[in-house]
């Protein structure tokens, strides 16, 4: 059995069960996946589109990922697009192995195409997802990014105007930029990306069915080969004595609400 944990990786539980409802229709049978969000105490913001929300997330994120290794969990996914922390993550993460949704939908993507777009929200989201696509060496790949205008939360606000402003940069990245397969930076709902699909044409990439699909393969490639994440060189984590000697890991309560999707 691999066991996953996708951590929403913020206090504000509400999106909690949508995950759930996403890791229950498309994990494996033998994943229990566990969908956990922070504690209250990093904020009440229910989003990570500011960096200045990523500043404050990113200790907590750290505290989960910790926690989760000595859990024993297999494999964790961070669930923000920006993949806030992920570097970071894991270094402290043991023999645990961390994935995020853009590193994962960038890896996908780029077996099913040459070309692909990623839709995004707002305009703000670009400069740094570019850098997050450049750093993974994905960018020769990139037609563009395609904005529509809407916050995280606004996307829940109006789905039939959330609906029609996504089939609308869909269509430009496909039909004028030749994208020849989308990413969705964020999704109206769990299943909408065969919508798109069928209107457009191209395999379309939903974020968080690819991070999760990503740790349980990441997971299966541990447990049955025996591939472990590298602690050598730039993968080196901090010592034992260290981290004890800094106090730095000694909090006992490091996430919020839990829903488990057991192991079929």
């Amino acid at each position: 059995m691999n066991k996953i944990m996708y951590l929403n990786p913020v206090g504000f539980s509400d999106y909690d069960q949508l995950f759930a409802d996403m890791a229950a229709d498309y994990k494996d049978n033998d994943s229990e996946v566990h969908i956990s969000s922070l504690t209250q105490s990093v904020g009440n913001f229910s989003h990570l589109e500011y960096r200045t929300y990523e500043a404050f997330a990113t200790r907590d994120i750290l505290l989960a990922t910790r926690k989760a290794s000595q859990l024993g969990f297999d494999a964790l996914v961070i669930g923000c697009f920006y993949d806030t922390a992920l570097e970071d993550a894991r270094e402290i993460s043991g023999d645990m192995i961390v994935v995020a949704p853009c590193i994962a939908s960038l890896e996908i993507a780029a077996s099913l195409s040459n070309r692909f777009g990623i839709i995004v929200g707002r305009d703000k989201w670009i400069n740094q997802m570019h850098n997050t696509v450049k750093h993974y060496g994905y960018s020769e790949q990139l037609t563009g990014f395609y904005s529509v205008g809407l916050g995280v939360n606004d996307f829940q606000a109006d789905h039939s105007r959330t609906e029609k402003l996504l089939i609308e940069a869909g269509r430009k990245a496909v039909e004028e930029d030749k994208a020849e397969a989308l990413i969705l930076g964020c999704t109206l709902e769990i299943g909408f990306h065969k919508k798109l699909e069928d209107v457009l044409g191209v395999p379309v990439i939903d974020p968080s069915i690819a991070s999760l699909k990503r740790a349980e393969y990441a997971a299966t490639l541990k447990n049955k080969c025996g591939f472990k994440p590298s602690r050598k060189y730039s993968c080196e984590a901090p010592s034992e004595s260290e981290l004890t000697a800094f106090n730095l890991f000694n909090q006992e309560q490091v996430f919020g609400n839990t829903i488990t999707v057991a192991a079929n």
